[in-house]
């Protein structure tokens, strides 16, 4: 039996007690989690194919340890420009097993149907205070949109979470993502500092400061 699984913003092709690395999850060593948005499951030579997902499907995961991947490198050179970088990369990853496999009967968890459906009008209450927070260097709308729905929805908001609890959150976005700078630029612009912060955006490349 095996089943075809979104995790993290990934589909992967699962059986029980198959090891994974993934993008990290939010949860500690030991713990559980389940994912509903299973696409495709294969029973005994039985295909269901989900629309989108099959209902009443689930599969149960063991987070194992949380670790990062091997160093990537990104070089960038323009020609006859004189410039010319060079970056590492180390992707933030979660090791997992899975521990089983529900064809059909699962429920999903009353509370969490009403906190999707609470969520929308949060945002929409949130909106009118909500800052734009794409003025970040390294912060793009789909970034932006995936830390507002983590209640980071200001300039101080992103100011008094770390770099390591950012790159948490947006984990399931593709691409590799320079966090390190992204609290220091959003308290300068809270405190309105503008103009110095236009300095230092103009010497970063992604959220990274060139020197």
């Amino acid at each position: 039996m095996y089943a075809i699984v979104d995790i993290a913003g990934q589909q992967f092709k699962v059986e029980k007690d198959q090891h994974l690395f993934v993008h990290q999850l939010q949860g500690e060593a030991g713990d559980k989690v389940e994912f509903s948005d299973v696409f495709l499951i294969e029973d005994n030579g039985a295909i269901t194919v989900g629309a989108p997902a099959v209902e009443g499907a689930l599969v149960t995961v063991k987070i194992e340890e949380h670790l990062r991947g091997d160093k990537v490198i990104v070089f960038k050179k323009k020609r006859r420009k004189g410039y010319q970088k060079k970056n590492g990369h180390r992707q933030r990853l979660t090791k997992i097993t899975i521990e089983s496999i529900v064809a059909s009967g699962a429920k999903k968890a009353a509370p969490k149907k009403v906190a999707k459906a609470a969520a929308p009008k949060a945002a929409k209450a949130a909106t009118s205070k909500a800052d734009d927070l794409k003025k970040i260097e390294g912060i793009g709308p789909k970034i932006a949109t995936t830390l507002n729905e983590a209640g980071i929805l200001t300039f101080q908001d992103l100011a008094k979470t770390t770099s390591s609890k950012i790159s948490e959150i947006i984990a399931g976005v593709r691409g590799s993502h320079v966090t390190d700078t992204w609290p220091k630029q959003a308290q300068m612009a809270a405190d309105g500092k503008w103009d110095e912060l236009k300095v230092w955006q103009d010497e970063m490349d992604g959220g990274k400061p060139t020197k």
